[in-house]
């Protein structure tokens, strides 16, 4: 998914544009690109240390800065339980940003949120996490993408729906998880929509068939999976006790995993 440089003062005024229309052209890039190879990753536009959890609400737009951790703030491992670079309030729309390493635990979003084109450079223990606790909780994650995710991208804790399209993932654990073992579960719906997942990779998405979660997949790229050893949609069976989850099969299944062989191409 590589396009083709653009002159430096076309670059330029074409970023103008973008900009005042709340874009980037790094996301322009990467959602208009072709399937056949990496996606293309933006170029930060200055770099901020972060040594405390900033809290957001409102819309926030940074430019494509770069935030990563210090101090407290400064590990990329993935231990449990660390603090996140921003928290965003329920209702927070956040662009244009990347996360660089250390990572922390990246995002957290209290409720429903929009990150629009956000990119991860490291991920650190996970690269967001979705909390709220109510049904009718929208979480969309339009444009970005994540890089060396050991464990999971996306950590899907709340209860609602998630929603993530035109989104590069590149070795990684899975993509989405929906939390197995919480201490409060829910049914949780998520869709993903033109994604392109470049090897390694465990699985896109993982879900709590026991919960009723379900995982729709649409327009999916795998590049450079030949063996086809990524898991398009893993199956669990949940709890709330904090017990390892064990596998309930995988593959479409009409009622949990809802795709067909013809919604992904393997490049």
């Amino acid at each position: 998914m590589t396009s083709p440089a653009l002159p430096r003062t076309r670059r330029r005024a074409v970023a103008g544009g973008l900009a005042a229309l709340g874009l980037s052209l790094g996301m322009i890039m990467t959602e208009s690109a072709s399937p056949a190879g990496a996606a293309t990753w933006p170029t930060a536009n200055g770099s901020q240390p972060v040594t405390a959890t900033i809290k957001l609400s409102g819309t926030k737009d940074y430019g494509m800065k770069r935030l990563y951790g210090s101090g407290d703030l400064g590990t990329g491992g993935q231990s449990e339980n660390q603090d996140p670079i921003l928290d965003l309030a329920a209702g927070t729309v956040l662009k244009n940003v990347i996360i660089g390493a250390p990572a922390a635990d990246g995002i957290h979003c209290e409720g429903s949120c929009t990150l629009q084109n956000v990119w991860w450079e490291d991920v650190g223990e996970d690269a967001a996490t979705f909390r709220g606790s109510s049904s009718s909780n929208v979480y969309t994650v339009s444009g970005g993408g994540a890089k060396e995710a050991s464990d999971k991208v996306f950590q899907f804790n709340g209860a609602g729906t998630l929603n993530v399209s035109n989104f590069a993932v590149q070795n990684f654990g899975k993509l989405v998880r929906s939390c197995g073992n919480c201490k409060t579960q829910y049914k949780r719906t998520i869709n993903l929509s033109n994604i392109e997942a470049t090897y390694k990779g465990l699985a896109l998405v993982g879900i709590n068939t026991n919960y009723g979660d379900s995982a729709t997949l649409k327009k999916i790229t795998i590049v450079g999976d030949s063996s086809k050893k990524i898991v398009p949609c893993q199956k669990y069976i949940g709890n709330n006790t904090g017990a390892e989850p064990p596998k309930n099969g995988s593959g479409p299944d009409g009622t949990y995993c809802k795709y067909a062989s013809s919604d992904i191409t393997y490049k």
